[in-house]
Protein backbone atom coordinates (compact mmCIF):
# COMPACT_ATOMS: atom_id res chain seq x y z
CA UNK A 1 0.00 0.00 0.00
CA UNK A 2 1.45 3.15 -0.69
CA UNK A 3 1.15 6.35 1.11
CA UNK A 4 1.27 9.94 0.11
CA UNK A 5 1.49 13.84 1.87
CA UNK A 6 0.31 16.40 0.32
CA UNK A 7 2.09 19.47 2.34
CA UNK A 8 -0.01 23.13 2.95
CA UNK A 9 -2.95 21.04 1.37
CA UNK A 10 -6.09 22.96 2.91
CA UNK A 11 -8.80 21.16 3.26
CA UNK A 12 -8.08 19.22 0.20
CA UNK A 13 -4.85 17.37 -0.39
CA UNK A 14 -4.04 16.28 -3.65
CA UNK A 15 -3.20 12.74 -4.94
CA UNK A 16 -1.01 13.13 -7.38
CA UNK A 17 0.82 9.98 -7.79
CA UNK A 18 -2.73 8.23 -6.81
CA UNK A 19 -1.04 6.46 -3.79
CA UNK A 20 -3.22 3.87 -2.08
CA UNK A 21 -4.10 6.07 1.21
CA UNK A 22 -3.43 9.95 1.44
CA UNK A 23 -2.84 12.38 4.24
CA UNK A 24 -2.66 15.95 4.26
CA UNK A 25 -0.91 18.61 6.47
CA UNK A 26 -1.86 22.79 6.96
CA UNK A 27 -1.98 25.47 9.03
CA UNK A 28 -5.64 25.56 9.59
CA UNK A 29 -7.86 24.90 12.44
CA UNK A 30 -10.17 23.29 10.39
CA UNK A 31 -8.42 20.37 9.20
CA UNK A 32 -10.59 16.98 8.07
CA UNK A 33 -9.61 13.35 8.32
CA UNK A 34 -6.31 12.69 7.55
CA UNK A 35 -5.37 15.98 7.38
CA UNK A 36 -2.74 16.84 10.37
CA UNK A 37 -2.47 20.12 11.81
CA UNK A 38 1.23 22.05 11.94
CA UNK A 39 2.71 25.37 11.17
CA UNK A 40 5.37 23.64 8.98
CA UNK A 41 7.40 26.85 9.37
CA UNK A 42 7.72 25.87 12.81
CA UNK A 43 7.41 22.41 13.22
CA UNK A 44 8.16 18.69 12.29
CA UNK A 45 6.59 16.99 9.56
CA UNK A 46 4.11 15.16 12.15
CA UNK A 47 4.82 11.13 10.99
CA UNK A 48 7.86 9.15 11.36
CA UNK A 49 10.76 8.63 9.28
CA UNK A 50 10.78 7.34 6.31
CA UNK A 51 6.81 6.38 6.31
CA UNK A 52 5.57 7.67 2.47
CA UNK A 53 6.43 6.72 -0.64
CA UNK A 54 5.50 10.57 -2.11
CA UNK A 55 5.06 14.13 -0.56
CA UNK A 56 3.62 16.68 -2.79
CA UNK A 57 3.72 20.29 -2.28
CA UNK A 58 1.36 22.42 -4.56
CA UNK A 59 1.13 26.03 -4.47
CA UNK A 60 3.24 25.96 -0.84
CA UNK A 61 7.18 26.05 -0.40
CA UNK A 62 6.47 30.03 -1.77
CA UNK A 63 5.23 30.46 1.55
CA UNK A 64 7.68 29.10 3.77
CA UNK A 65 10.39 31.63 4.86
CA UNK A 66 13.86 31.44 3.73
CA UNK A 67 14.79 32.97 7.66
CA UNK A 68 13.67 33.58 10.60
CA UNK A 69 14.52 34.53 14.15
CA UNK A 70 11.42 33.93 16.28
CA UNK A 71 12.89 32.50 18.93
CA UNK A 72 16.40 32.33 17.06
CA UNK A 73 17.64 32.21 13.73
CA UNK A 74 16.29 29.21 11.91
CA UNK A 75 16.22 28.38 7.79
CA UNK A 76 13.27 27.36 7.90
CA UNK A 77 12.96 26.44 4.22
CA UNK A 78 15.55 23.68 4.78
CA UNK A 79 14.35 22.65 7.62
CA UNK A 80 11.56 21.93 6.07
CA UNK A 81 13.22 20.13 3.02
CA UNK A 82 14.80 18.16 5.55
CA UNK A 83 11.57 16.92 7.07
CA UNK A 84 10.52 16.61 3.83
CA UNK A 85 13.92 14.03 3.05
CA UNK A 86 13.49 12.37 6.89
CA UNK A 87 9.28 11.42 5.95
CA UNK A 88 10.06 9.84 2.74
CA UNK A 89 11.28 6.12 2.17
CA UNK A 90 14.59 5.90 0.22
CA UNK A 91 13.99 6.51 -3.67
CA UNK A 92 10.73 8.28 -2.29
CA UNK A 93 9.06 11.28 -4.86
CA UNK A 94 9.12 14.90 -3.65
CA UNK A 95 6.59 16.88 -5.77
CA UNK A 96 6.76 20.79 -5.80
CA UNK A 97 4.70 22.99 -7.84
CA UNK A 98 5.43 26.80 -7.32
CA UNK A 99 4.90 29.63 -9.55
CA UNK A 100 9.18 30.69 -9.73
CA UNK A 101 11.45 33.74 -10.69
CA UNK A 102 11.00 35.33 -13.26
CA UNK A 103 7.41 34.74 -13.68
CA UNK A 104 5.28 37.87 -11.78
CA UNK A 105 3.35 35.29 -9.73
CA UNK A 106 6.23 34.16 -8.15
CA UNK A 107 6.17 38.00 -6.50
CA UNK A 108 3.01 39.16 -6.89
CA UNK A 109 1.13 37.41 -3.87
CA UNK A 110 2.50 39.46 -0.39
CA UNK A 111 2.81 36.18 1.49
CA UNK A 112 5.16 34.60 -1.61
CA UNK A 113 8.34 35.34 0.78
CA UNK A 114 10.30 32.07 -0.54
CA UNK A 115 11.60 32.99 -4.39
CA UNK A 116 12.67 29.66 -6.08
CA UNK A 117 14.70 29.11 -8.92
CA UNK A 118 14.90 26.70 -11.86
CA UNK A 119 18.33 26.40 -9.81
CA UNK A 120 17.22 26.22 -6.32
CA UNK A 121 16.81 22.20 -6.13
CA UNK A 122 19.76 20.99 -8.52
CA UNK A 123 22.46 23.22 -6.88
CA UNK A 124 21.16 23.14 -3.09
CA UNK A 125 19.06 19.75 -2.71
CA UNK A 126 20.81 17.70 -4.92
CA UNK A 127 22.86 14.78 -4.64
CA UNK A 128 25.87 16.51 -6.83
CA UNK A 129 25.94 20.13 -5.28
CA UNK A 130 24.16 20.02 -1.66
CA UNK A 131 24.97 23.61 -1.21
CA UNK A 132 22.30 24.01 1.39
CA UNK A 133 24.50 21.40 3.64
CA UNK A 134 26.36 24.85 4.71
CA UNK A 135 22.58 25.70 5.71
CA UNK A 136 21.79 22.34 8.07
CA UNK A 137 20.43 20.47 4.78
CA UNK A 138 21.33 16.58 5.81
CA UNK A 139 19.22 15.02 2.96
CA UNK A 140 20.30 14.44 -0.59
CA UNK A 141 17.92 14.18 -3.78
CA UNK A 142 18.06 13.12 -7.00
CA UNK A 143 16.22 16.13 -9.58
CA UNK A 144 14.38 13.62 -11.95
CA UNK A 145 12.72 16.27 -13.77
CA UNK A 146 11.66 19.54 -13.96
CA UNK A 147 9.67 21.66 -16.61
CA UNK A 148 7.68 25.46 -16.85
CA UNK A 149 4.06 25.07 -16.54
CA UNK A 150 3.56 28.64 -17.22
CA UNK A 151 4.99 30.65 -14.36
CA UNK A 152 4.82 27.29 -12.23
CA UNK A 153 7.89 25.98 -11.54
CA UNK A 154 6.66 21.70 -11.45
CA UNK A 155 9.82 19.56 -9.59
CA UNK A 156 10.31 15.47 -9.23
CA UNK A 157 12.98 15.03 -6.64
CA UNK A 158 13.96 11.24 -5.46
CA UNK A 159 15.19 10.66 -1.78
CA UNK A 160 18.58 8.96 -2.05
CA UNK A 161 21.05 7.78 0.29
CA UNK A 162 23.73 9.88 1.18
Amino acid sequence: MTKALDIGCGSNPKNTFNADKLFGVDVREDVGANIYRADLVLEPIPFEDEFFEYVTAHDFIEHVPRVIYVPHRRNAFVELMNEVWRVLKTGGLFLSFTPAFPHAPAFRDPTHVNIITDETFSLYFDQVNRWATMYGFVGSFEIVSQEWRGPHLLSILRKVRI
